[in-house]
C-alpha cells in the first residue's frame, strides 16, 4: 500500500465516523462531502479533528475549507505530510 492508498483509507474511516451511512466507493472525489452526504458544519470540524487525531497533524482552521472534499482532503494532507 503506497502513501496514498494509506492515506486515502484514514480519510474515508475518519469520515465514516461522522457520517456512518456514508457509501465510500460512491464518492466523487471532487464533489464536496456537503453536497454529497449533506453533513454540516459541526459534522465537518468532528472530522478534520478525527484527521487530525488519526494522523497526529495540526490542521490551521483557515485551511479547513481545503479539506471538504475527498481530493482536497488527499492534496491537503500530502503537502502537509510531506513537510513534516
Amino acid at each position: 500500500m503506497n502513501q496514498e492508498q494509506w492515506l486515502r483509507r484514514e480519510i474515508l474511516e475518519a469520515l465514516t465516523m461522522v457520517a456512518p451511512e456514508t457509501d465510500t466507493d460512491a464518492l466523487n472525489s471532487t464533489s464536496s462531502f456537503r453536497d454529497q452526504l449533506g453533513i454540516d458544519s459541526i459534522d465537518h470540524l468532528n472530522f478534520i479533528i478525527g484527521l487530525e487525531k488519526r494522523l497526529d497533524v495540526r490542521i490551521a482552521e483557515a485551511d479547513h475549507h481545503k479539506l471538504s472534499s475527498l481530493q482536497g482532503c488527499l492534496d491537503y494532507l500530502q503537502r502537509v505530510l510531506k513537510a513534516a
